[in-house]
């Protein structure tokens, strides 16, 4: 992939570490990265409290932020063709109105409350972006070098497939296809009895069917089939991965992946950064 990359940042450590996500991803895909940050005049927008050199502050801040993102960006990545943009509005709305190749930011900002899983800004432009989302948490961990993805039974989830399968080309990563399911509970029926051998590979089989194409199109990708008995969210964020990829929809055995269900709760409870992957024009099946 080549193409744009863009960094959302407003100056915490999260955006930080987006910054450092997104400058090691323009190395491998050769895209070009530009930070920016948003100007959110919303918060001053306060008559009796305004001073004369309001304007100046304002823009002064953001110019820090600006700066100290490129200088991470260029100290982790030096070879890396980066630019910086300030905008001024509403974040959530300027920041998934881009157009890029994929959109990186951190999970909570500067005005997010300490204890909160996710920020507002970031759950909003992971639902609506038109571009992949990554979104990074501050606190750094261990490369395992494996990338987690959700895969159920609709055609939904191929988006979310052939990033994951060309970050792990990238990456030289194991990819590990998360397929969760669970047998239904009738609560007026309990004598209801289901042979779980033969669902799980009812469900395995479903796997290979659903990755088969892009299987043959990466022959030098090394799979991993994760077929379990538990709920979408707790196969999904129970992995070990340095990246787990959903798709913003999905029906089936993977239970539905519209956001705020099951990629809700994988942005909200995973430890690693989250692909939140959503239009079908960036990654069409093989």
């Amino acid at each position: 992939m080549t193409g744009l990359i863009i960094a959302g940042v407003d100056g915490s450590a999260p955006s930080a570490a987006a910054v450092e996500w997104a400058a090691d991803d323009a190395l491998r895909t050769g895209a070009e990265l530009r930070i920016v940050h948003v100007l959110d005049r919303r918060p001053y927008e306060i008559t009796r409290f305004l001073v004369s050199d309001q304007e100046d502050r304002l823009r002064k801040a953001a110019g820090k932020v600006l700066q100290a993102a490129e200088a991470t960006a260029r100290a982790r990545q030096p070879t890396v063709e980066v630019s910086t943009r300030l905008a001024e509005g509403v974040p959530a709305a300027v920041l998934r109105e881009q157009e890029a190749s994929e959109l990186v930011i951190g999970n909570r900002g500067v005005g997010g409350f300490a204890g909160a899983l996710l920020g507002s800004v970031t759950m909003e432009v992971a639902a609506q972006a038109n571009c992949p989302v990554i979104v990074v948490r501050a606190e750094p961990r261990e490369k395992v070098g494996e990338i987690g993805v959700g895969v159920d039974d609709s055609d939904t989830c191929e988006p979310a497939l052939g990033y994951a399968f060309e970050q792990a080309r990238l990456r030289g990563a194991t990819l590990r296809l998360i397929h969760a399911w669970q047998v239904p509970v009738h609560a007026f029926a309990p004598e209801i009895l289901y042979d779980l051998g033969e669902v799980r590979a009812a469900q395995r089989e479903a796997v290979g069917t659903r990755i088969a194409a892009w299987r043959a199109r990466y022959p030098e990708v090394n799979l991993v089939e994760d077929v379990q008995n538990v709920h979408p969210v707790d196969a999904l964020t129970s992995a070990a991965c340095d990246l787990i990829v959903v798709g913003s929809h999905g029906r089936g055995a993977l239970g539905s992946l519209v956001l705020g269900s099951v990629s809700r709760g994988v942005l909200h409870h995973a430890r690693c950064p989250v692909a939140v992957v959503r239009s079908q024009e960036f990654f069409r099946r093989p």
